[in-house]
């Protein structure tokens, strides 16, 4: 048995080799092809943020296999769980979504700490920084130590996102019209799966051609790497703006864990400290349960 097709982009913090090999395949109730610290575990830390449940976009689907296949010592849950936003205007709730968060709530009761990080669109949670919910920690930010002594901080990010600070209305008109985008998206690959084509996001298409987009996703993490670097930190885990990304900002690791809309992707720190992003792919041509880990890039050096 094999994990769904998965892509592993790798960053071994303050090394100039090397990554070491993804792990090998997990089979959830057994044990892993390679020997880990603790064979429960696949990885010490995984973060995923902006599943946007609530909303017809969110791939919930894909998030439980990734739970399934990815167990972690940790779950950084980074912001955009539960989209509060749409759910004012229109209630849209099917039973895979209430999977995910029974999901989540059964990995706290059986020993996975679980931390949720709120971000914009589910705000309402900041109110309960501190608390904890069926064993899920609620903190507006988070720090994490990693397994060779390196802090990272953990914020959702929308913080540093000059609309939602200082035009609301705007980012809500914004959000109608990537709604939009996402409603085109669907009917665009429902016809591309009937052709036999593989997954592609349109909405990261238009996002990546349109010159403004890109300079607002490039001063975004720019800012976000600064702020942890004046906080003391080695690097910065965030979400907001939905494009996963993994490089080194000035001497500090910045890591979006992208969003499970479209990217379909998520961090993850192995149990030597080292930092991955995955790209998590069901492939159409695949059986399900069915894939490979690639390792498609390394990053030398470090924060």
């Amino acid at each position: 048995m094999m994990t769904p097709a998965q892509t592993v982009q790798t960053w071994r913090m303050g090394t100039a080799g090397g990554a070491e090999p993804p792990p090998g395949p997990f089979v959830p109730g057994g044990t892993a092809a390679n020997p880990r610290p603790d064979e429960r575990w696949r990885y010490r830390a995984v973060f995923i943020s902006d599943l946007h449940l609530g909303t017809p976009g969110c791939q919930a689907g894909a998030l439980l296999d990734f739970i399934k296949y990815n167990p972690a010592q940790t779950i950084y849950l980074v912001g955009d769980i539960v989209d509060g936003w749409q759910l004012r205007r229109k209630w849209f709730w099917p039973q895979a979504h209430n999977d995910v968060l029974q999901k989540l709530l059964r990995l706290a009761r059986k020993g996975t700490k679980v931390v949720f990080v709120p971000g914009n669109h589910d705000e309402f949670a900041r109110q309960f920084d501190g608390h904890h919910f069926g064993g899920i920690e609620v903190r507006n930010e988070a720090t994490h130590v990693t397994a060779n002594g390196r802090r990272l901080w953990v914020v959702h990010g929308d913080q540093f996102d000059g609309v939602v600070q200082c035009a609301p209305w705007l980012a809500h008109l914004g959000d109608h019209l990537y709604g939009l985008a996402l409603r085109l998206n669907r009917h665009f690959n429902s016809a591309r799966a009937r052709m036999g084509l593989p997954y592609w996001s349109l909405s990261q298409y238009l996002k990546h051609k349109v010159k403004k987009a890109v300079n607002y996703v490039s001063d975004f993490e720019v800012a976000v790497a600064k702020e942890a670097q004046n906080r003391g930190y080695d690097g910065v885990v965030c979400g907001h703006i939905h494009r996963p990304e993994m490089r080194d900002i000035n001497g500090v690791l910045y890591v979006n864990d992208g969003d499970w809309v479209e990217s379909l992707s998520a961090a993850a720190e192995t149990h030597s400290g080292e930092m991955r992003l995955i790209h998590w792919a069901q492939e159409s041509q695949l059986p399900a349960g069915v894939g490979t880990d690639v390792p498609v890039s390394v990053a030398a050096g470090g924060a």
